[in-house]
């Protein structure tokens, strides 16, 4: 399925949500160590599991392939601000779910970017037959589990002191998950 640009104006922001392009490879390595900074609601800290300009190109390039995998960039003049994947299985008994995992730089939030990632995630994942899209968030960022709730996303679990943060507490994390609607 091909993914069309969407355009988008917020606050002034004027942005588009693309797929990731073999071009986007080596700003995707900043733009990931950055938010992976700036942040600790993401998985990791600041340079773990480190993508390279070659590792981005080669996810990209099979992303682009999979049909049920998907890579999305957000970018204002010129700059990558943000991105999302949607990753999938190729096992018959998981085929039918994907899991949804998104990135904005800081400065950034507040322009409905993270949004507009999931949007579009939502309308392949309908148009292509998933009947499943789950994430999981940290128990503490309310923003998000809000937003999620609000695109029909409902809790399905949650992993007790699943996430130790860098000043030695720990976090639950929630599983939420939203099944395609029919019609």
């Amino acid at each position: 399925m091909t993914i069309e640009v969407a355009t988008y104006e917020r606050n002034g922001l004027q942005y588009v949500i693309r797929p990731a392009e073999q071009r986007d490879a080596l700003q995707l390595v900043d733009l990931r160590l950055t938010i992976d900074g700036e942040t600790e609601n993401m998985d990791r800290e600041r340079g773990e599991g480190y993508l390279d300009q070659e590792m981005f190109e080669g996810l990209i390039e099979s992303d682009t392939k999979s049909s049920n995998n998907l890579f999305l960039v957000a970018e204002t003049d010129g700059r990558l601000v943000g991105f999302s994947r949607c990753q999938g299985s190729e096992l018959k008994r998981l085929a039918h779910q994907v899991e949804f995992g998104v990135g904005v730089i800081q400065e950034f939030w507040g322009f409905g970017i993270g949004k507009g990632l999931l949007t579009e995630s939502l309308e392949w994942a309908d148009a292509t037959g998933i009947e499943k899209v789950r994430l999981s968030v940290l128990e503490t960022n309310e923003k998000a589990k809000q937003l999620y709730e609000r695109l029909g996303f409902n809790v399905e679990g949650i992993l007790r002191k699943d996430k130790r943060l860098s000043d030695g507490t720990y976090h639950d994390t929630v599983l939420m998950a939203r099944f395609r609607k029919e019609g």
